[in-house]
């Protein structure tokens, strides 16, 4: 069956936002990369990109959202790295964004953006240390766990108040108006 009008522009709107977040997010990536921040933690960084994640999952539906984080792993995994980079990034991206997607889902309404940021830098660490002791074939890697939650937390932190001006300048542009009251 067909789409109706209203529908292929809503289609149409939600694709123009996809590709508009993706190009942002790896533009971020870049741009994270040549910021001169030494952290000494391996595998440690800020973590802008997610600003257009938890973005697309306030606006959007979580396949949406899914589908960003995809891209955007897949692209900067292709601008940055190895295959070794590729695992760690999507480890990171997927557990950030199933607990995100949870978390807006079950208390959206309970939960600043602050709050569900911070979680999904917390995720996004575990997910990499996951993926490291994949790589390495040990868990004894697990032992950097502590360091880095500390620096999911200020990275998260970073990522949700962006995020909590983001959303407020977007609301108030057309594109954004159909997805307005997405629960």
């Amino acid at each position: 069956m067909p789409l109706s009008n209203e529908e292929s522009t809503l289609a149409l709107k939600k694709t123009v936002i996809i590709a508009i977040f993706a190009a942002v997010a790896v533009v971020l990536s870049i741009v994270e990369s040549i910021i001169p921040i030494n952290i000494q933690l391996p595998g440690a960084k800020l973590g802008l990109a997610n600003i257009m994640i938890l973005t697309c999952l306030y606006f959007l539906r979580g396949r949406d959202a899914l589908l960003l984080v995809v891209m955007k792993t897949v692209v900067t995994a292709f601008i940055f790295g190895t295959f070794s980079s590729l695992l760690f990034s999507l480890l990171g991206s997927l557990f950030s964004f199933i607990v995100m997607f949870a978390m807006m889902k079950l208390g959206r309404k309970q939960i600043s953006l602050i709050g569900v940021s911070i979680v999904g830098g917390v995720a996004h660490n575990f997910g990499q240390i996951t993926a490291a002791s994949i790589v390495f074939r040990t868990t004894n890697i697990y032992y950097y766990m502590p360091l880095l939650l500390l620096t999911g937390l200020v990275t998260g932190i970073l990522v949700g108040i962006a995020v909590q001006y983001l959303v407020p300048s977007l609301s108030k542009l057309s594109l954004f108006e159909d997805f307005q009251t997405k629960p």
